[in-house]
């Protein structure tokens, strides 16, 4: 499920054809996991390794955030939107 649910975020996110790296690709992949840890945590509160790994992939995407929104601000703001991390 996991393998498909990637496949479906890269076709959604990717900016051309055979695009998997960019920062919207990468974005998206790490919400992805993001979220998928975080419900993980709910349940297992004391599993500090990967609370550990969650508090690193979180800033990550704080960095491709920040890069994305420096060089171009309205693909900025259309993934922020389309991943609903900002109201």
């Amino acid at each position: 499920m996991e393998a498909k649910a990637k496949l479906k975020s890269i076709e959604e996110f990717r900016l051309h054809e055979g695009d998997t790296g960019s920062a919207d690709v990468q974005i998206a992949l790490l919400t992805q996991r993001i979220n998928s840890l975080t419900e993980h945590l709910q349940t297992n509160r004391k599993d500090h390794s990967s609370r550990r790994g969650l508090i690193m992939m979180v800033g990550q995407r704080r960095r491709l955030l920040d890069y994305l929104h420096t060089t171009d601000v309205n693909r900025y703001q259309s993934i922020t939107k389309r991943l609903k991390l900002r109201k």
